[in-house]
């Protein structure tokens, strides 16, 4: 078998994976780790959208890539999916929901199956690097703003206010000036007309 069969049989990430996994600490060792994992992928699949630590976020990403392309590739009835399905998701129902609900709504897809945003930073207390990991196309609103130039928003609402107000000031000041170069002009008619 060549090396072009053999990428065949193995499905692609969409997304970049490091060589190596992360280090992620836990007490309880290689098998902790691997349960705080299957804990994030299940809320994942079960919530579509989870606040958590951005090391474990991206890590669990991998993992829940894996599974939903699995899944669309080899379907329901293949065995070492569904081994693969009922060792990473913690609650059994939400195989169904893997194989029922995401599948659809994934198969045509061109695009990765999960989005990682980073969260904002607390305005005090101690920082910890905090991600939002979603799955697409979740009935949730977006995080993302995607009119960056939106009139509603208070703040260019504020800044139109403040604009116009500044126009306004500096029309009457024109205006002022314009008047005053009038005034002077027209005095200084007058008073040539009566020297002459």
């Amino acid at each position: 078998m060549n090396q072009a069969d053999v990428t065949k049989l193995v499905s692609k990430l969409r997304i970049k994976v490091p060589p190596k996994h992360r280090r992620l600490s836990c007490p309880e060792g290689p098998e902790g780790r691997l349960n705080k994992l299957r804990k994030t992928v299940t809320g994942l699949i079960k919530y579509e959208r989870i606040e958590l630590n951005y090391y474990r976020g991206d890590e669990a990403r991998q993992y829940a890539e894996r599974l939903i392309s699995e899944a669309i590739n080899h379907g329901d009835c293949h065995k070492p999916t569904m081994e693969m399905a009922d060792f990473w998701l913690l609650e059994k129902e939400l195989v169904h929901k893997l194989f029922k609900v995401l599948v659809p709504r994934f198969e045509n897809s061109n695009s990765a199956y999960t989005r990682m945003l980073k969260a904002p930073k607390p305005a005090y207390g101690r920082y910890i690097d905090k991600a939002v990991l979603e799955l697409r196309g979740n009935p949730y609103p977006s995080l993302q703003n995607k009119q960056t130039n939106n009139r509603q928003l208070l703040q260019n609402i504020l800044l139109d206010a403040a604009k116009y107000d500044y126009r306004q000031a500096k029309y009457a000041e024109m205006a002022e000036k314009i008047e005053k170069s009038e005034e002077s002009s027209s005095v200084k008619t007058t008073n040539i007309e009566h020297n002459n």
